[in-house]
């Protein structure tokens, strides 16, 4: 069974910076996507960011030249990265692990952008 433990959400200032974590257990994290979805209070929920077992990354456009993820095998940890955040970029952050079968998702992390 996988679990997938989302940290590091908080309230920040328009032009901050947060980092988001994803603690995976299980063996199979090296092996499968990570991703980050968000979903906006009254919007539909949408990917931001994918990183695949090789290091291949890919982002929304809305996030692209803001936003980075990144995965440390070794410690079964997803990262993303968030630099110049813009108040629509207040959501829950949930964080994936997809294999061949199915999609596990945390439980999700809240950021706030405000002033």
């Amino acid at each position: 069974q996988v679990q997938l433990v989302e940290s590091g959400g908080g309230l920040v200032q328009p032009g901050g910076s947060l980092r988001l974590s994803c603690a995976a257990s299980g063996s199979i994290f090296s092996i499968s996507t990570m991703g980050w979805y968000r979903q906006a209070p009254g919007k539909e929920r949408e990917l931001v960011a994918t990183i695949t077992p090789g290091g291949s990354t890919n982002c929304a456009d809305s996030v692209k030249g803001r936003f980075s993820i990144s995965r440390d095998n070794a410690k079964n940890t997803v990262y993303l990265q968030m630099n110049s955040l813009k108040p629509e970029d207040t959501a829950v952050y949930y964080c994936t692990l997809r294999t061949v079968l199915r999609t596990y998702w945390g439980q999700g992390t809240q950021v706030a952008v405000s002033s």
